[in-house]
Formats: C-alpha cells, structure tokens, sequence
C-alpha cells in the first residue's frame, strides 16, 4: 500500500463500514466512552484458535474561559458539576469525573488505573452521550479546550480524527444587519480559531517549545557527581555536552552537581561553552544528597541573576544512586509547584522508583541501564524539551473542520520517518482547543455553529497503511448497521 500519511479518499459511510468491517474498526465520539463497529470476537473452542479484540477508549477533560464570576451561567448550559477554575476559567466536565479519583492529568498519564480493563466503563460515557461543548452566550474573547484521552486496548491500530460541522445565522439583530455582508451564512465557524496537537503531557496546554507557550527556554542539568559515579563521569560529560551542543539563545543553560553536597557549578547563561566547561571539570567522590541538588537547580532556575519571569523552566537530574525519599520528594515537589518541570535519569543501579517520583510525570522519567545509554536518553530529552508538542491541524474552526471531513491520520510515533501505527496498550492525548479573537465584531451576533469530533482505529497488522477518508460520514453515529456482505462479523480480529 502507499505510505502517504494522510491519504483522502472520500467515501461514504456505508463504504466505509464496507471497506474497513474486514480489518477491523472501533470508533468513539469525542473524548467520551467505547462505541464499537463490528466488534464481535469469535472463539474456536478446543482447538484454542481465539481471535484478538480491537477496542478503543476513551476519557475527556473539557474547559471554557468564559469571564469570572459566571460559574451559574455555565452550570445552566448544562453542566451542573461545573467548577470555577480562577481567572475566569471553568472547569465544563470530565470523565472519570473529579469526584471519582485523582486529578484527571495524573490519573491518563499514571500506572494506577487501567483503562482498558472492564472495571474502567462504570467511568465512562458513550460517545453520543454527551456534547463536550453546549455554551449558548459565547463573546469575542472566550476560549474554550477539550483534551481527549485515547486507550488503544490489545491490538496495535492506525488511528483517525475525523469531524463534521456546520453553522447557521440564526436571524439578524440590527447591529449584525450593519455589519454582516453575508445575511443568511453564519459567520461563527469562520471567525473562531482552532488549534489541534498532540498534548504528550496531557495538561490540556498546547506546549511548541515542549515546556510551555514562552519563547525562552531555561533549563538546570543537575548531575550526581558522587563516589559510585567512578566510570561514568566521561559518559556524563559527553550526553550532557550533546544536550547543551542543541541549545540556541535565547535558551540558557546551567551547570549544577551534587554528591554529599550541592554546587552551582555554572549559572544560567546563553554561553553554552561555559555551561560545557563547567561539567567537563567534574570529577566523582562522596555521598549522595539528590534534595540538596534539587534545591540548587530550583534556586537558580527562580532566583539566579539571569532567571527571567515567565520563561519556561526545565530541570534534568540525573543519579546512579539513593537518597532520602523524604527529603528528595519534598523538594522535587517545592520545585514542580513552582512551575519547573523535572526530568529524571535514573543510570545503572539507581534507585529508579525514587527518581520516578522525583519526575513531572511518568513520561519524563528516564532510566540508563549503562553509562553508554546516556547519550540516547539525553538526545531523547532535547527532543521532548526542544521539538515540543506537534500541531496537528490550525486555522479558522470552517478550515480546520474541512480538514477533518476526510478523516486526519494520526501518527503513532511522530520520531520516526512516515506514519505509524499506536501499539497496543498505549494512551495518547488530542488537545482541541477554540479561541473566539477578541477583535471579532457583530457580525457574529447570534450565529451558531455545531460540531462533531469521532476518534477511529483500525488495526495495523496485515494492513500496512491504510487508505479511508471519512467523506459524508456520521461521525458520531454508533448504529452502523447490518454488516455488508461478505465481511461477517469478525472485525476487531487478530
């Protein structure tokens, strides 16, 4: 097959059912639970031939910036269990709902909780059970940001977001009448922005330098420099030099090394030859205090001379040994609270399940079983911290959504050349987020637009790349109808 990522091919929806029920499909509405196309699973007794499954989940959390002081406006668009955020922020819905577990963003990145398990649905919702969004008294200036949680159960799969939208004009009051020079077409869809990506840290902010939406970049290289660091120090120096090597002002970079104390080797500063000189004099002795380290880093990524206010705040720390949990938690969590996020190395015979935790999240915790691995891993960091978060469509909501029609193919591993397929067991986060410009005028008086959003899966195996668009579709439809003939009821196969 092709090996165009993003191949259109506009088909109905009963040739989509058609073309697609002999591979297998699973489709959800957006960020809410399971619906399932052709999702039989048919078993051979005795003879122990069982066919796999494809099954599709997913969980939501969906905000509006809508205006402080409105929180019972927003309850009476029908979300009852809304939550006032702060600064004008609302806190719509989510699935599990805040009253289930833990914070949403910790529980989709965490090990604790297995979506994909049965005991997982009593949390969620179909896919048209609820709309995400229903805000009835939207003005320019109001924002509003969905991000959808994506469970691929068992079998590897290509995946699609697809969507459908359209708008109306709804009258004219006489202030539209003045402006509008299209009476009779909504305006709304053309005016509001939309921006898709893929939210790899699942905190519902689009991330382009992969640490936050500021320009500039500071980032504190804490290293363990300790007595059991003997033979690993010129690995050290060589990863972090690369690390640094990828580093362009306005980025800063400081040089911070720890053992039985901590000290601020190089402050931040856009002269990255300091920065390496500094970590090329290391040499290995003492104990290990991984808080002391940390209180350092953070000191200098907040308080040092050149620290700037708002830039994005990055610290890696690194350790081939133990510490104080207690202490070395307690400050990790000073540290993250203050906005810093915290990357983790765990090398060689480290206390890995300490460093875990010490990280922003379980994605941003490394480990180096040898000293020759850290080369890779801290090439792996510069990737996430440097590349940042991959937009995946922009523009107005009309021209974003035209995109969508044809189903947008979504790529399950954005470091490797070409599309590829999620692996089985794997959780992957959609940011969707709309902005209404403030500069926006009365032509958009009364108008309406509605939109639906669906997440499609097909499996990979013996399907190399799929060719499907999603031309005409009902994308948040969960009657697909009679099975076409020929294709059974065996989708969703191994």
């Amino acid at each position: 097959m092709s090996q165009d990522t993003n191949d259109k091919i506009g088909l109905s929806r009963r040739k989509v059912l058609a073309g697609l029920g002999a591979v297998g499909v699973a489709s959800a509405g957006a960020g809410l639970g399971t619906t399932a196309y052709f999702n039989d699973t048919e078993t051979f007794e005795g003879n122990t031939l069982t066919a796999g499954e494809l099954d599709l989940k997913l969980d939501y959390k969906s905000t509006y910036l809508g205006g402080p002081g409105r929180l019972e406006d927003v309850q009476s668009m029908g979300y009852p269990d809304a939550e006032e955020l702060g600064d004008g922020r609302y806190l719509l819905d989510q699935a599990p709902s805040p009253a289930d577990m833990q914070a949403w963003e910790d529980l989709v990145t965490g090990e604790e909780f297995d979506f994909c398990s049965p005991e997982a649905d009593e949390f969620l919702v179909n896919g048209d059970g609820i709309p995400v969004f229903t805000l009835d008294d939207v003005k320019p200036g109001d924002s509003g940001e969905v991000t959808i949680s994506i469970h691929i159960c068992d079998n590897p799969a290509f995946l699609y977001l697809a969507g459908e939208l359209s708008q109306a004009e709804n009258g004219q009051s006489e202030p539209e009448a003045d402006e509008d020079d299209t009476p009779g077409q909504g305006d709304l869809a053309d005016a509001i922005e939309v921006c898709v990506w893929y939210d790899e840290d699942c905190d519902n902010v689009y991330e382009p330098t992969g640490t936050g939406q500021q320009q500039e970049l500071e980032v504190a290289l804490v290293s363990d420099v300790s007595g059991s660091m003997s033979g690993s120090i010129d690995d050290l120096q060589a990863a972090a030099n690369g690390f640094v090597d990828n580093l362009s002002a306005p980025d800063e970079a400081a040089a911070i090394s720890f053992n039985s104390s901590a000290s601020l080797d190089q402050e931040l500063t856009t002269n990255y030859q300091a920065v390496k000189d500094a970590i090329n004099a290391y040499s290995d002795g003492g104990g290990t205090s991984i808080d002391l380290g940390i209180d350092v880093g953070a000191d200098e990524l907040l308080n040092g001379s050149n620290a700037t206010p708002g830039a994005s705040k990055v610290m890696i720390l690194l350790s081939d040994g133990n510490s104080s949990a207690s202490a070395a938690n307690a400050a990790a969590d000073a540290a993250k609270n203050a906005g810093i996020r915290i990357f983790t190395i765990a090398l060689g015979s480290a206390n890995t399940s300490l460093l875990q935790s010490l990280a922003s999240s379980p994605d941003d915790a490394f480990v180096a079983p040898d000293p020759s691995d850290l080369d890779t891993v801290y090439a792996e960091i510069a990737q996430i911290v440097l590349a940042g978060e991959q937009k995946i469509l922009s523009g107005t909501m009309s021209e974003v959504f035209a995109e969508l029609a044809d189903g947008e193919a979504l790529d399950g591993n954005r470091q490797e050349e070409g599309r590829q397929p999620y692996p089985g067991a794997t959780t992957q986060c959609i940011g969707f987020e709309w902005t209404l410009p403030a500069e926006v005028g009365n032509e958009i008086q009364t108008d309406s637009v509605s939109f639906d959003l669906a997440v499609y899966a097909e499996q990979s195996r013996h399907n190399d790349n799929p060719q499907v668009a999603f031309n005409g579709t009902d994308v948040n439809s969960t009657s697909p109808g009679p099975a076409p003939n020929g294709t059974g009821n065996m989708s969703g196969q191994n």
